[in-house]
């Protein structure tokens, strides 16, 4: 992206991503944020395309690389998305065409012949460290939103507040939120950090290791692989990677840390526990292999 040019206006596919992002952005703080960084955020894949069954069946590493318009335009699997219509309206010169496959092409060209498969292990555990997050903060305020709204319903708040000449079904309070143990997750990740810590270090120090390549880097495409859960999802065994899964009810939607994540947003409270400690499981597998690795 950094080496690619944009057509229409000169500068790297890298800023205009970034340029894009940062005009997009909700907030000061992520507008900062993104304009502070060197390289460009991968977010986390759901379905929709062919990259489904590598990365969520197989724990096949996977890219999922594309260029998105100003506009959606409105014909996407209609009779109206046709090769006229790209012609005409998409990419009249085929400029875009020529600098995606550039950058692909680019893209897949570095990592076959890398002499160690560039993996930033790191970079993944500030990512799964975040989605952790973010599901400790869904349980918290669904827990308060949770107390609240059975305060309203048991003062009669609703009730109170309806108008008196029309039916009104006062909604039924809820069970209140438990509090769930995150610590095997939390330790699982607490130890993926110091191991990927260590083998961006060694990778630092020796970047063209000599011996066991091969090995060294079949243990590195073969990570991914640790993050699947034998039985997969629950009700959707197919979909086996612990970290990544198109939502159950937002289709093409991903949802990161599907198990846990989901079973909170059903109230499904044991659930939650168990695939915690699966999760937690499958990471503590990946982190074995990092050190495997950096012991090579």
């Amino acid at each position: 992206a950094r080496d690619v040019n944009d057509p229409q206006t000169g500068v790297s596919v890298l800023e205009r991503n970034k340029s894009y992002h940062a005009a997009t952005a909700l907030t000061m703080k992520a507008k900062k944020e993104i304009l502070d960084k060197k390289s460009m955020t991968i977010g986390a894949l759901g379905s929709g395309s062919d990259y489904s069954p590598f990365i969520q069946h197989l724990g096949i590493p996977s890219f999922n690389i594309g260029f998105g318009g100003e506009d959606d335009a409105g014909v996407y699997h209609s009779v109206y998305d046709s090769y006229d219509h790209y012609k005409r309206f998409g990419d009249p010169k085929f400029e875009y065409g020529i600098a995606l496959a550039k950058t692909a092409g680019r893209t897949t060209i570095r990592l076959v012949n890398a002499d160690v498969l560039p993996f930033d292990f790191k970079a993944f555990h500030k990512t799964v460290s975040t989605y952790l997050t973010e599901i400790t903060t869904l349980i918290d305020n669904l827990r308060e939103s949770t107390e609240i709204e059975n305060q309203m319903i048991r003062e009669k708040r609703y009730v109170l507040a309806s108008d008196p000449t029309k039916r009104y079904i006062t909604p039924v309070a809820k069970d209140p939120v438990p509090f769930i143990n995150f610590s095997s997750l939390q330790n699982a990740i607490s130890a993926l950090e110091k191991s990927a810590s260590t083998f961006a270090e060694l990778t630092a120090a020796n970047p063209k290791p000599n011996t066991n390549l091969n090995q060294l880097n079949k243990l590195l495409y073969q990570a991914e692989q640790k993050l699947l859960s034998p039985d997969g999802l629950p009700r959707r065994g197919w979909y086996k990677h612990t970290i990544y899964a198109p939502g159950f009810y937002t289709g093409y939607g991903v949802k990161t840390l599907p198990g846990v994540r989901e079973a909170i947003e059903q109230r499904a409270w044991t659930e939650a526990q168990e695939q915690i400690e699966i999760a937690a499981t499958a990471l503590n597998e990946y982190t074995k292999q990092v050190d495997a690795a950096s012991k090579i």
